[in-house]
């Protein structure tokens, strides 16, 4: 098979020329060939092997596949297979899967041309936690079947909350006893747990529970009982608890420093009480949560209850614990101190005892300063239960009778609003003494002076030439532009017969005269009358052929602007004369003459308080009440079904552009996030609802994108739901292909955010079933018993859609006794039909039969009849 082509030389070759050969190879079989080519070089001998090969495919494939760790979102992830081909012709391959959890491996077959590879997509749901270790064979032409290892693990996300100094998991925060007013902050960490990152936002949970609100739980069960009331009040509870920050992203295992601050406030009961006795507890849950995970408010829809049980909680809960208590302070002698009568210039002193009643918490006070009162120690601290004599001196500045009100300001740590990273020393309380004390004057003794008789000549050099009055003040300045236009004293002669309509041009406006003014108007001076000087410059003035043009320009559209006025009064004097030119209408005015009711106040209905609408401000925290609030708001009004599918207007445009944050986010609703239609029949058309719910004040613009063939149905895939609306989108699922169908598709917010929606089905067969696989014919009543014999036997039809049916004989080749009807039909989608079977006597009649139920693109069912004699 190899052929050698060549001219051997008769002479040697001389140095720098070639003798050419040619090895020609023609295969005539699929086999490898080895030869070998002989070449004499005068008296060596070199031998050439020679090798003949056939084309062929060399097809690999990789025999792991990992994807890692995933997050439990029910998301589909995809992952690609490579098989190369290396040979010279091209290859076919096969995949073989019978499991489950390995979806929509494309191509399952398919041919790779040589030098080159080719990619095989395999999706996995990440709708379980759990390891995932699947084997798939991929059969590959002159190779064999090759196993492909499927790896990966499916982990949930997991928010923990940490301490930071011990750095293990958080159940609770305990603040402590503080005052009201004042405020404590302490420091956690938020752990991401998971590989991927996380957009969370906090949620306070005031409706909890085994929630506290201000309820004293050392106090008797009475007092407990007679407090309940308290926890029904109308109290934000974001002004209690501060978390900062509130909303945020975190990276795959990354932590982030959150900062709690607790600010009791004291409250205000329907009843008095002691304030010795006002301690308030608190027991509240915060609530990290992933942004949009919330299913559970959607389960009072219709439709949505049974789509939520894949949901997988992604929250964490962590307790907030703290007490406030009242500042009580007791002073002795009291709050209202006397002091001893005085006189200028002398010092009275009372001893005055402070006492902390507080059993848990201590006091720094400090003494503001008081005209003619000075207190020593002005400031101070006082531990629990203790006291301190402070002393408060009276020295009056003045003669009188003096009431003053001391002021103490109790000194505590606050936060500034919206800053809890930085505590500041501040007056939170404040109580007050009143001192009472009186200034008496000295009686002085007159001495007269001996004059002896020399008495200056200007005895008051301070007072003696000094203006007694100012007289009395003009309310109008002496000035005569004021008087100008009462005199003539100053006008010429030539213009003293000058018209009236000429106006004043005031000295002030010399440097506006030079422009442009208007040519019939003519400007006199304030005082002589003579004409200003007014310049029109030619360049930009109008010529009277302008002024006329214009005028009837002008003249052209108010007379336009009349006949349309005109036209229109006309049309709805017409319109009101046929109104009231009839047989019934006499022309009276309804209501002519009749005097109103006098309407009070308390006619007026009560309205009822509405929803807090939650703002949009960054700063203002979540909480369950308010979201709660939001959501009855938005769900009791009525179902938008079809909206606009773009932006128009020139708010829903820049409503539909703007970014929004984690915590606007998480009050847009959009579920169920699995949407589960259960076992559904190929060629079928089956439709769930996927709500949506913007409990914003703006407006939002949802859209959403298909791919697979089998939603392709789903319209409108976009919308704009106006504020606190609710809607719903249909998602119509519709399939040729019989097994377990798995896919998502993803949603965007505003075109921005995005989101996706797992779809699940279960596709089944058309199929139909029998009552009974086996039925006896007897004797029908009131008929004789050699006529005939009748049974009825029932067609099921489990599926949601309908499916034709065909009765056949086994036996054809011979008339037989039996028959059914109807033999052929339609059996709506679950409902049945009954079939009447029936057995004709006669000479040598077989007493046995089979039937067989022939579904259209369905199953066969055999029946068998017999007939009981």
């Amino acid at each position: 098979q190899f052929k050698l082509i060549v001219e051997n030389p008769e002479k040697p070759i001389a140095s720098g020329l070639q003798v050419k050969a040619v090895v020609e190879y023609t295969p005539k079989c699929a086999e490898v060939l080895q030869d070998k080519l002989t070449l004499l070089v005068d008296d060596d001998i070199v031998h050439i092997p020679l090798l003949g090969f056939i084309p062929y495919c060399d097809l690999e494939v990789e025999t792991e596949v990992n994807f890692g760790e995933m997050i439990a979102n029910n998301k589909l992830v995809t992952k690609e297979i490579s098989i190369s081909n290396r040979g010279t012709t091209s290859g076919v391959f096969r995949v073989l899967y019978d499991g489950v959890v390995l979806l929509n491996i494309k191509p399952a077959r398919g041919v790779v041309k040589p030098k080159s590879e080719r990619k095989i997509k395999v999706d996995i749901c990440t709708d379980v936690p759990g390891v995932i270790k699947e084997m798939m064979k991929v059969e590959l032409e002159s190779r064999g079947c090759t196993e492909v290892w499927i790896k990966g693990v499916v982990v949930e996300q997991v928010l923990k909350v940490l301490g930071v100094s011990c750095g293990k998991v958080l159940k609770c925060v305990n603040f402590g006893p503080l005052y009201f007013g004042t405020s404590k902050t302490e420091k956690v960490h938020l752990y991401n747990e998971s590989p991927e990152c996380m957009d969370w936002v906090a949620v306070l949970e005031d409706n909890a529970i085994g929630g506290e609100m201000g309820t004293d739980l050392q106090g008797n069960t009475d007092a407990v009982l007679h407090d309940l009331s308290l926890k029904n009040k109308d109290v934000d509870v974001s002004t209690l608890i501060l978390c900062v920050p509130n909303q945020g992203t975190l990276q795959p295992y990354e932590k982030s420093v959150i900062t709690l601050c607790f600010s009791p406030e004291k409250f205000e009961r329907d009843f008095e009480v002691n304030d010795a006795s006002l301690i308030q507890d608190y027991v509240l849950f915060l609530r990290f949560e992933t942004v949009g995970k919330r299913d559970g408010c959607l389960q009072n829809l219709s439709g949505a209850a049974t789509a939520t049980t894949r949901n997988h909680s992604r929250h964490v809960d962590l307790a907030l614990m703290g007490s406030g208590f009242p500042v009580i302070l007791t002073f002795k002698p009291g709050t209202v101190i006397n002091f001893k009568d005085c006189y200028l210039g002398e010092q009275a002193q009372v001893v005055c005892t402070m006492k902390n009643e507080s059993e848990f918490l201590p006091v720094t006070f400090s003494f503001r300063k008081t005209a003619h009162f000075s207190v020593s120690p002005e400031r101070g601290k006082l531990k629990k239960k203790s006291e301190k004599e402070v002393m408060i001196s009276f020295s009056p500045r003045q003669i009188g009778t003096f009431e003053m009100k001391q002021i103490i300001d109790i000194i505590g740590t606050g936060v500034e609003k919206n800053n809890v990273d930085v505590l500041k020393t501040k007056s939170f309380h404040q109580i007050y003494l009143t001192l009472l004390g009186v200034c008496k004057s000295k009686r002085t003794s007159i001495v007269f002076t001996i004059n002896p008789g020399l008495t200056p000549l200007i005895s008051n050099a301070t007072g003696q030439f000094v203006v007694r009055g100012t007289g009395q003040l003009s309310d109008t300045a002496p000035v005569a532009i004021l008087k100008s236009t009462q005199t003539q004293i100053h006008t010429h002669r030539k213009n003293r017969n000058c018209k009236d309509d000429a106006l004043i041009a005031f000295p002030n406006d010399r440097a506006a005269s030079l422009r442009p003014s208007e040519w019939n108007k003519k400007y006199r001076t304030i005082f002589t009358k003579t004409e200003r000087y007014n310049y029109v410059d030619p360049e930009f003035a109008y010529t009277d052929s302008e002024r006329l043009l214009r005028k009837e320009n002008k003249k052209h559209y108010i007379d336009f602007i009349s006949r349309l006025r005109q036209r229109r009064l006309e049309k709805e004097a017409a319109r009101q004369f046929y109104i009231y030119n009839n047989s019934v209408s006499i022309g009276i005015k309804p209501a002519e003459g009749l005097k109103s009711p006098k309407i009070s106040i308390t006619d007026f209905p009560k309205e009822e308080p509405q929803p807090k609408m939650l703002p949009l401000d960054d700063n203002c925290m979540l909480t369950s009440r308010k979201l709660a609030a939001i959501v009855s708001k938005t769900t009791n009004k009525r179902v938008w079904s079809w909206l606009s599918p773009v932006p128009s207007s020139t708010q829903e445009k820049e409503d539909c552009s703007r970014t929004l944050t984690h915590k606007q986010l998480h009050q847009i609703f959009i579920g169920p996030s699995t949407i589960d239609f259960g076992d559904v029949c190929v060629y079928s058309t089956t439709t769930k609802e996927l709500h949506i719910i913007n409990n914003l004040s703006v407006n939002i613009w949802i859209q959403i994108e298909i791919e697979v063939a089998e939603l392709q149905e789903t319209s409108p895939l976009s919308q704009v739901v106006p504020p606190l609306t609710k809607t719903h989108i249909p998602v119509v699922f519709e399939t040729t292909t019989v097994g377990m169908f798995k896919t998502s598709f993803i949603y965007k917010i505003n075109n921005q955010h995005i989101g996706h929606v797992l779809v699940i089905a279960h596709a089944m067969p058309i199929e139909l079933q029998l009552s009974t696989r086996e039925l006896i014919l007897g004797p029908v009543p009131g008929y004789l018993a050699g006529t005939e014999f009748r049974k009825t036997v029932r067609v099921c039809n489990p599926r949601n859609h309908p499916a034709g049916f065909t009765w056949r004989p086994v036996t054809e080749d011979r008339r037989s006794p039996f028959s059914i009807k109807p033999a052929k039909g339609f059996v709506e989608a679950y409902s049945d039909v009954e079939c009447e079977v029936v057995w004709r006597p006669g000479f040598n009649t077989p007493e046995t039969e089979q039937f067989t139920l022939n579904v259209h693109k369905g199953n066969s069912i055999n029946l068998k009849c017999f007939a009981k004699v």
